[in-house]
């Protein structure tokens, strides 16, 4: 097997902001789980749409200070298509961001290399949305 065939998991997110820069303390947690290696990043774009409409485009390969993202540590493939950047740009409101990123969910490499060693494969992935699990937390208390 080779090393793309280890890859654990993998994901696109997006993260919105107010304003045209990454929210530090977002930026730092994201960068604490990478360091921990719990995720590795994979790819990354980000877009800012100014309050007329403008949009700007910052590729993982560009310069990523002015953005408050070059702290991340990513190994950049080229992952995130011309039709996931077309929605973002689409949905983003006048005067706000968003970072696209791809990351692998390094945690789970292991066991799902097991898995497809076996024949297997992680077939579906759902996310629960943040307040269903706060509203069932509340509701068993």
């Amino acid at each position: 097997m080779s090393d793309a065939e280890n890859i654990g998991p993998v994901e696109l997110v997006v993260l919105a902001f107010p304003g045209s820069q990454a929210d530090p303390a977002t930026v730092a947690a994201l960068q604490d789980v990478v360091e921990k290696g719990y995720v590795t990043l994979l790819d990354l774009v980000y877009i800012a749409k100014d309050e007329d409409g403008n949009i700007r485009q910052v590729d993982v390969d560009e310069e990523l200070d002015e953005v408050g993202l070059a702290v991340l540590s990513i190994e950049a493939k080229a992952l995130i298509s011309d039709e996931d950047l077309d929605v973002v740009r689409d949905s983003l409101d006048p005067g706000t961001s968003a970072a696209i990123i791809v990351y692998e969910n390094t945690w789970a490499r292991q066991f799902t290399t097991s898995a497809r060693a076996a024949g297997g494969e992680v077939v579906l992935h759902v996310q629960i949305p943040h307040e269903v699990i706060v509203a069932a937390v509340e509701a068993a208390l």
